[in-house]
Parts: structure tokens; C-alpha cells; sequence
């Protein structure tokens, strides 16, 4: 599961939430996020509404639902669960409630996933 947290000293990070959110409520979130993520440098809202019609979207419905109230109050849940969770940064991953915070190589997540998975015998 995908939870926004956009931290506010990222100018882009809440225009690139909101194109997220918006893109999700036309059944592409992940192909708006791998838009995105390959273009990190490029996050301005022009650029995300570029992006929005090179992934198949309505652009004038993603146009509408980025500044709607809905998108927000998804991207606010999210920040709420986030901070309930303990998650003060990006990235940070929870298996069964065990934090993994930061960019990990892939032996962390295995060896925390593989402890989960025996208390589970």
C-alpha cells in the first residue's frame, strides 16, 4: 500500500501528491508515479499535466481533481495515517508494524521479511 507524505520543504512533493491522486481516481496512480519518479527534475504543474495526457488521462479531469477538495482530504488521510505510523520521512516502510526507513538495499527488507515470515510457523 502507498501512502503520500509530502514533507513541506520539497516545493514539488504536494503538486506531485496531488497529481498522484488525481491520477488514481482515473484507475492510473502507478503509471502517474513512474512518470514521475523518472522525471524527478521536471515536477512543475505543467509538466505534471504533460504527464497526465502522455499516460492516456483525461487532462481536463486530472486538471480538476488536482485542485479538488476530494484529492486533498485524500492526500490529508494519508499524512494523518502516516503520522499515526511514526513515519516522519520518505521513504519509510512498515512490515507488521516493524519500521524500514530511508533507501535500503534489498538484504534489509529480505532479512526483515524473512524474521516476519517465521514468527508466522
Amino acid at each position: 500500500m502507498f501512502k503520500n507524505q509530502p514533507l513541506p520543504f520539497h516545493q514539488n512533493a504536494m503538486p506531485a501528491a496531488q497529481a498522484s491522486m488525481a491520477a488514481h481516481l482515473q484507475g492510473k496512480f502507478w503509471e502517474m508515479h513512474d512518470k514521475m519518479f523518472a522525471n524527478q527534475q521536471a515536477l512543475d504543474r505543467a509538466s505534471l499535466e504533460k504527464y497526465a495526457g502522455e499516460i492516456g488521462l483525461n487532462v481536463d479531469k486530472f486538471k480538476a481533481d488536482m485542485d479538488s477538495q476530494k484529492v486533498k482530504d485524500l492526500i490529508a488521510k494519508d499524512q494523518a495515517d502516516a503520522q499515526k505510523a511514526g513515519a516522519n520521512g520518505t521513504p519509510t516502510f512498515l512490515v507488521n508494524g516493524r519500521q524500514l526507513v530511508g533507501a535500503q538495499p534489498v538484504d534489509q527488507f529480505k532479512s526483515l521479511i524473512d524474521e516476519e515470515l517465521k514468527k508466522k510457523k
